[in-house]
């Protein structure tokens, strides 16, 4: 039971160009937005969608992968966990971000 705490998977299409960034040591870690749609019906019967945007870092070996494959619109599923992060902006305001680090990544 232990590997369904903290995780998510996700089916998207990639939102921006990845960016990725190489540290001295070699590693590399890439972070995009991914896009989610889900489809209803509303009151009247009429179909709509909805789109939610997720923030996906990958790291290691699965960053190399989104450096070579993932571009805009590029259809992936991921699944990892999510990381909430907080910290203060240079006007000493506290924000929080919500990612989804991801551990495994599958081209669609």
């Amino acid at each position: 039971m232990n590997t369904i705490r903290n995780s998510v998977r996700l089916i998207g299409r990639v939102g921006n160009a990845p960016e990725v960034k190489t540290f001295d040591n070699g590693n590399k870690v890439a972070s995009f937005p991914l896009a989610t749609n889900e489809y209803f019906y509303n009151d009247k019967g009429e179909k709509q969608e909805q789109t939610q945007w997720h923030s996906i870092v990958a790291w290691g070996k699965n960053a190399e992968v989104v450096e070579r494959f993932a571009e805009k619109g590029k259809e992936l599923a991921v699944a990892g966990r999510i990381n909430y992060n907080s910290y203060q902006d240079k006007d000493g305001v506290k924000r929080t971000n919500t990612e989804i680090v991801i551990n495994e990544l599958l081209l669609l």
